[in-house]
């Protein structure tokens, strides 16, 4: 008997220890949810006019990383979620702003920009190609034998491809002039949900000549942001200037439910989610600002977009229960880890800082380089921070690139403003510090410049061609990550994780392979 008693109770502690570790169930669905400019902060002081079912939902039920670091400069909209959905930072990926200047061709171009492919619904000549390693997406489709669904929506092409990845049976996006849901035709199979819409009297380019935004309560309740001096209603009616209407549409909160509209579509069809091969949803909603020369009313309508924004992620919630069920779903919320502010200085304040001129710059270090060398036009442009050499030039006069290259960084850090010039071969050859490595994380060969200004905090540069003037702040933004559903056990973790962590663990979560180039380490609390 007591031998009978010992197994029993050795028996039943070994089933214990085992399903205390056992391996989560893989999800039949994943959703992926990019919030671009998406702030912890702000979560935190709007969450008054929150409901039950978004945010609340998600943080009460999910596992919440407080913030994501991006480990390379200037992060956006496209090199962000590109290293999201990746696993590495631009200097594997390639895709190392929203836009690149061409030198070859002498123009500033999408990142994604392909002369190879044509675009439905859109003139733009887009694919995913310049992504030069694999995404999350890729590998879950190389792993199902191409039997998993993988469909992205977002407001702008860069994030939809980002999202989508290499191997999307569609990545769609809100074209810039006609509103419609607009692809590539580098994804070959149409999907008709979207095609329906399109051609519908639903579709953007009909109904948005009848949408305002008004605040969607009483603005009494957006009082998060304490030295608002002027608080009062608003209403923007996006149709009412047919020129920059969608522009403007896809800085409102109206955006995501766009966004939103052809998810819940798609859940509902019962395409998604449904079979032994998880499938794959990515969508890409906005929270930043209103533009400023509209109106200077900033504290309600960020309120009001972030009100409206949980709402959106309620309905979403919800769709998703009724369709495959949260139980068997996988869903991360990330951050894009910056936000774009312009900043208004009352009349008469002088601050520390003051305004960089690139043009005036580069004409100076052109005289500079004279010379040294000879009167040559030796800059091809500024772009983005980055100055441009001629290249083929140097090789003819058979000048010293590196040698080149600091001659004319350290005169360019002597001028007002400048805090740092770091050149393309210090990044690929020369000693390394913190910061040579930061930079040389967003760096990509025969894409990026051959020198990287880093201007001083307070400073802001001036280029006419460019309506981004804000100034330099090197302060972090709060930027959460949440993972809710399948298996995954409520904890509110207080750390920073890098954005190169996620892909390789939600891959974990999948049972595939990570992205080739992801390096970041596996989350230890999705284990």
């Amino acid at each position: 008997m007591i031998r009978i008693l010992s197994s029993l109770v050795a028996l039943f502690s070994v089933a214990t220890l085992t399903a205390q570790h056992a391996t989560p169930e893989v999800p039949k669905l994943v959703v992926a949810i990019t919030i671009d400019q998406f702030r912890g902060d702000y979560l935190e002081m709007f969450k008054q006019t929150f409901g039950q079912k978004g945010f609340n939902r998600l943080l009460s039920n999910g596992l919440v990383y407080n913030n994501v670091f991006y480990d390379f400069p200037k992060p956006d909209k496209a090199s962000a979620i590109t290293t999201i959905f990746t696993g590495a930072n631009p200097s594997y990926h390639g895709i190392t702003a929203e836009n690149r200047y061409m030198v070859n061709l002498n123009r500033e171009e999408s990142s994604f920009f392909d002369d190879n492919y044509l675009g439905n619904f859109t003139s733009d000549k887009r694919s995913p190609l310049p992504i030069k390693v694999s995404t999350i997406a890729d590998e879950l489709k190389i792993a199902s034998g191409g039997q998993s669904d993988i469909y992205a929506f977002a407001p702008d092409a860069s994030q939809a491809l980002a999202s989508g990845g290499h191997a999307a049976g569609g990545a769609y996006w809100i074209e810039d002039v006609t509103g419609k849901w607009a692809t590539t035709t580098f994804y070959r199979n149409k999907q008709l949900i979207v095609d329906q819409h399109n051609r519908s009297a639903q579709s953007l380019s009909n109904a948005i000549a009848s949408i305002t935004w008004r605040p969607a309560i009483d603005i009494s309740r957006y009082n998060a942001f304490p030295y608002t001096i002027n608080r009062y209603s608003f209403q923007h009616f996006l149709g009412q200037n047919k020129k920059d209407n969608i522009r403007l549409f896809k800085q409102s909160p109206y955006v995501n439910k766009e966004v939103n509209d052809m998810a819940i579509r798609m859940l509902e069809s019962g395409s998604l989610g449904k079979r032994m091969n998880p499938d794959y949803l990515a969508l890409t909603f906005y929270a930043g600002n209103f533009e400023k020369a509209l109106d200077q009313n900033y504290s309600v309508e960020i309120q009001d977009t972030y009100h409206r924004l949980d709402q959106e992620l309620g309905r979403l919630l919800d769709a998703i229960e009724a369709t495959v069920g949260i139980r068997n779903a996988l869903i991360f919320v990330v951050s894009t880890g910056y936000f774009v502010e312009q900043e208004l200085l009352p009349d008469g304040m002088l601050t520390a800082g003051g305004d960089f001129y690139p043009d005036r710059s580069q004409a100076l270090l052109n005289m500079y380089l004279m010379a040294l060398y000879g009167r040559e036009q030796w800059i091809k442009k500024y772009y983005d921070g980055q100055i441009f050499f001629d290249r083929k030039l140097l090789e003819d006069k058979k000048i010293d690139l590196a040698e080149f290259q600091q001659k004319a960084a350290e005169f360019l850090v002597q001028s007002a403003g400048v805090q740092d010039v770091i050149t393309s071969h210090q990044m690929l050859h020369g000693a390394y510090n913190a910061n040579v490595q930061f930079y040389r994380n967003g760096y990509y060969k025969g894409i990026s410049g051959d020198l990287f200004l880093e201007l001083q905090p307070g400073w802001r540069g001036i280029e006419p061609q460019s309506p981004d003037t804000h100034r330099v702040r090197h302060n972090a933004v709060v930027s959460p990550v949440i993972f809710f559903g399948s298996d995954i056990k409520p904890e509110k973790i207080e750390r920073t994780i890098d954005a190169t962590e996620i892909a390789p663990s939600v891959a974990y979560r999948l049972r595939i392979r990570a992205p080739n180039a992801a390096r970041g380490e596996i989350l230890k609390e999705l284990f």
